[in-house]
């Protein structure tokens, strides 16, 4: 009778579990996510947002700015002259340069203090590389509050706006090779039928950023002309292009109508303005992976770096967005640190 009524359980048991499982996707399938939408454009083109309030809900509590300590104003000694080995910020007086570093601080290194970049037995040694490292973002930082303006407005970025406290950003990117695939007849290009993280977990390629965000990949999905007039486009080409605006839309937010006319994808006279404003903003991400990111490799530990050799950490459109279509919902923390777009020394070398 035991052995009868152990049986039985052992039989209803996974009965059950697969019952439980075969009702929450019933459930979830009678009950998807409520969304609201916005009429974002004219009328009859299909120009409407479309969000879940949840998900709204979670990015606007992500996008809160710290308050910001007192501007201490332009007055006193300038840093350079007091301080040892001050490269970048030697034109800020005293007051102002102990502000910002506290800021950067908290902006950067919330749990790690100081000591996160600094020696600080010796506040002018260089032999962290994170000071290295922060010294370059600060010039980055000014060089695109000054000539990013096209993308950033006068709204500007702070270290804040991509490291959010995090020693790391927390939305970076490195090469991926993919998984690992057979050769000849049954290689699958460009992972085919493998889950893109980077594409909203479809099956495109996955690695969208290396050719667009680093190097200067065509972004088409068609053209213009038939085939035999000189078509260059293809369909893996348009594979690509969309996997790297589904990484665009799940960075904003957005759908695809953000940017884009969905009468005419490719009509430029018929899109919103925020499709020029995304056209500088690919340009300014790969200008800056190029000049200031790759260009770190050297000086990282091997525990920061990617998977494939030498690969340095990345930005793309979700280290400063976070969710939503304009970083820290539009908030501006640059007009409290005006430094922050001072071009006194941004173009030089000062590692």
């Amino acid at each position: 009778m035991i052995g009868f009524r152990l049986a039985l359980l052992l039989l209803l048991v996974p009965i059950a579990i697969a019952l439980n499982v075969f009702g929450f996707v019933v459930y979830k399938a009678m009950n998807p996510p409520k969304t609201q939408s916005e009429q974002h454009g004219y009328r009859g083109t299909g120009m409407v947002l479309l969000q879940e309030p949840k998900a709204k809900a979670a990015a606007l509590a992500e996008n809160t700015i710290p308050a910001s300590v007192p501007y201490a104003g332009d007055e006193g000694e300038k840093a350079g002259t007091v301080y040892e080995n001050v490269k970048v910020l030697g034109d800020v007086n005293v007051g102002e340069f102990t502000r910002l570093m506290v800021s950067m601080t908290k902006w950067v290194a919330a749990d790690q203090g100081c000591a996160a970049c600094h020696n600080t037995a010796n506040f002018a040694d260089d032999s962290l590389y994170t000071k290295i490292v922060a010294r370059r973002m600060l010039q980055m930082v000014q060089h695109i509050n000054s000539d990013w303006t096209k993308h950033v407005g006068e709204t500007g970025v702070t270290c804040f706006t991509c490291h959010r406290g995090k020693l790391v950003p927390p939305h970076v990117w490195f090469s991926d090779p993919g998984p690992a695939q057979a050769g000849g007849s049954a290689q699958m290009p460009a992972g085919k039928n493998h889950p893109s993280i980077a594409a909203g977990g479809s099956a495109l390629p996955f690695d969208p950023f290396t050719p667009f965000l680093e190097q200067d990949g065509e972004i088409r999905v068609a053209s213009k002309t038939a085939l035999q007039t000189g078509n260059p486009q293809s369909i893996k080409q348009a594979q690509w292009t969309y996997a790297l605006m589904m990484s665009f839309s799940k960075s904003l937010g957005v759908n695809c109508n953000f940017c884009h006319n969905t009468r005419s994808f490719y009509s430029w006279t018929d899109s919103p303005p925020q499709r020029v404003t995304a056209w500088h903003g690919i340009r300014m991400v790969r200008e800056l992976n190029r000049n200031y990111l790759i260009p770190l490799r050297d000086k990282l530990p091997a525990n920061r770096l990617g998977p494939a050799v030498g690969d340095a950490p990345k930005v793309y459109c979700a280290t400063c967005h976070n969710g939503v279509s304009k970083p820290l919902l539009g908030i501006s923390m640059l007009k409290d640190f005006p430094e922050l777009k001072a071009r006194s020394l941004q173009h030089s070398d000062a590692r």
